[in-house]
């Protein structure tokens, strides 16, 4: 992505503007599912897994992208730009960090580098959109299972704390946020949870684990 820029003039560029170099161990999160993305990483050295808990509590790894591919690009420009799912260091891993007014600026001053990042985006978006297709489809029950479940074992409380609203909850999982309160509304009537405009409160985390939509 960076090979449009000459050595010297990377070097330059870096020297005017702030950037990080971070590290990590072996299966240390790098970042949570929600966790919201302020920077593109570029991986100097080692691997990282993208990960998701299913409705078992299972750890799924969806990806593993290595040195030298990029995480956070296909998030940072988005309007909801949080991690769907869970970054962590499959390797002792180094990063390097790009705030987003750095990428902006790269791109204004060579339509190369912009051409290539919206190259990365894409073939990431089509990458993890494959990758999750091909592990399940699932109804809309089950991806809410799959949430409270994951984030139980995220908060380690029954009562769950929405970081955001119904509507993007919904736009998250892919459907109409009427049939997001509809499922929420048949699961209530069941006994599996309670919900207000704040929490989702997990009535019996066995009962959830185990459901099944119908």
């Amino acid at each position: 992505m960076f090979d449009s820029f000459s050595k010297e003039d990377l070097i330059i560029i870096l020297n005017e503007t702030s950037f990080e170099i971070n590290n990590y161990r072996k299966d240390q999160v790098i970042h949570l599912q929600s966790e919201v993305c302020e920077s593109m990483g570029v991986i100097l050295k080692g691997k990282v897994a993208i990960q998701k808990i299913d409705d078992e509590g299972n750890i799924l790894t969806i990806n593993i992208f290595s040195a030298p591919e990029i995480i956070g690009a296909h998030l940072i420009f988005s309007a909801h730009n949080v991690y769907p799912m869970t970054v962590v260091a499959d390797s002792n891993v180094v990063i390097m960090r790009f705030k987003k007014d750095l990428l902006i600026r790269l791109g204004r001053d060579n339509p190369e580098f912009m051409v290539a990042l919206l190259q990365v985006i894409s073939d990431r978006t089509i990458i993890l959109a494959d990758k999750i297709r091909s592990i399940s489809y699932q109804t809309i029950r089950n991806q809410i299972t799959a949430f409270l479940v994951y984030e139980y074992h995220s908060q380690k409380s029954q009562v769950i704390k929405l970081r955001y609203s119904k509507k993007e909850l919904a736009e998250r999982f892919g459907v109409q946020r009427t049939s997001l309160s509809r499922e929420l509304h048949k699961m209530h009537c069941a006994g599996l949870l309670d919900y207000d405009a704040r929490t989702i409160t997990i009535k019996d985390l066995d009962l959830i684990a185990k459901a099944k939509g119908p």
